[in-house]
């Protein structure tokens, strides 16, 4: 599991596969700037809370334009979240943030 603090061998790839995290009351979206080819693409986000419980998740294929995926937040979700975006030739990338 790489994160921007800790890319391991994939320092270079920060940019492109870290999750970005966008929020904006009870919606966030997760966008991972990596382009989508047939050879090398995003394959998964998913959003999961503090004690794993899976929030919402979408699946990716090559010919989609932009790995970019929204889910409302339930109630109780807790404040500390993880997004995740994986990719098919550079592993899994999570991103921690909080929310009120």
């Amino acid at each position: 599991v790489y994160t921007e603090e800790n890319s391991g061998k994939w320092t270079r790839k920060v940019g492109s596969h870290a999750p970005k995290v966008k929020v904006e009351g009870s919606k966030v979206t997760l966008t991972t700037r990596h382009p989508m080819s047939e050879k090398h693409y995003i394959v998964r986000h998913t959003l999961v809370s503090a004690d794993g419980t899976v929030l919402g998740s979408k699946t990716f294929y090559p010919s989609d334009k932009e790995a970019v995926s929204t889910y409302e937040l339930p109630s109780g979700h807790g404040s500390k979240l993880y997004a995740t975006s994986f990719c098919n030739l550079h592993d899994l990338w999570v991103t921690e943030f909080m929310v009120k």
